[in-house]
């Protein structure tokens, strides 16, 4: 009987979901569910909707003045979003 390469769970569980072309679409829904983590409870509270489309992060927002101050960080959050997922996974935020 031949020994076969063992490998570890997450490396091939890695491999399937990369076969199944799920894998980006995993890493987003983990970033959406990070987003109180990253962005801080008073942002997250008012988040109405953040969704992806493609590579492009949609938020939703219910307060005029956080959406001003989001717009005027958005390429420091679209940073701090990548660093989090580890790759570069938003290409850009669109803030509404």
């Amino acid at each position: 009987m031949r020994r076969q390469k063992v490998e570890k769970l997450g490396d091939v569980i890695s491999q399937y979901l990369k076969a199944l072309r799920i894998d980006k679409k995993m890493k987003q829904v983990s970033l959406i569910s990070a987003w109180e983590e990253i962005i801080g409870r008073n942002v997250a509270r008012a988040t109405n909707e953040i969704f992806f489309k493609k590579r492009i992060l949609f938020v939703y927002l219910n307060s005029a003045v956080i959406r001003n101050e989001l717009l005027m960080i958005k390429d420091e959050l679209k940073k701090r979003l990548n660093e989090h997922a580890g790759e570069n996974l938003v290409d850009d935020i669109v803030i509404r």
